[in-house]
């Protein structure tokens, strides 16, 4: 049960992704495919690992409290993920760019962490971690963290150059991915 519920979590939010895809705005600049491909092959590694997570053996004491703590995770990471989407609209990319009539959005989600869908992905990765609990999962996180991390320093590049006059000052208000902390 545990296992079908997380699935079909994240299959809703595949769904969900794929059709708010489809609303973005004309890219302006875009980063080259040898530099997606720098954050993209970790994460492609950590959803093969995560997908396969739960069928080695257990690190942490098998709970079905701590399975449901894993979905709840889920649930929320996904959730958050989702309302920083629909909230940054059409301004979203899956790559790096700069969209034709870009918005440096700074309220919702985005006003608690500056990353907001990374971060929703993040929390949803650790609850699948915590609910399939082997070694395959955490290192799923810690890839995950890494692709994240290296791909969010290329956008807080770019976004310091198309927002010079805001984005220094929502940097230094804003947390990246875990509020007060990162």
């Amino acid at each position: 049960m545990i296992r079908l519920t997380i699935n079909g979590l994240w299959v809703a939010w595949v769904v969900f992704w794929f059709i708010a895809a489809q609303t973005a705005k004309q890219d302006r600049r875009r980063e080259s495919m040898r530099s997606r491909l720098a954050h993209i092959t970790p994460l492609a590694l950590a959803i093969l690992l995560i997908a396969w997570a739960g069928l080695g053996p257990a690190l942490l004491p098998r709970s079905l409290a701590l399975a449901w703590l894993g979905v709840a995770l889920v649930a929320v990471g996904l959730g958050f993920a989702s309302w920083a989407r629909l909230h940054i609209g059409r301004n979203w990319s899956s790559i790096v760019t700069v969209k034709v009539g870009y918005a440096l959005v700074q309220t919702g989600p985005y006003a608690i962490v500056r990353h907001p869908i990374y971060s929703g992905l993040l929390l949803a990765f650790i609850g699948t971690a915590v609910a399939r609990d082997d070694w395959r999962g955490w290192v799923a996180v810690l890839l995950m963290l890494a692709a994240f991390v290296r791909k969010l320093r290329l956008e807080e590049r770019w976004m310091g150059e198309q927002f010079p006059g805001e984005y220094p000052g929502y940097r230094a208000r804003v947390s990246a991915l875990v509020p007060f902390l990162i």
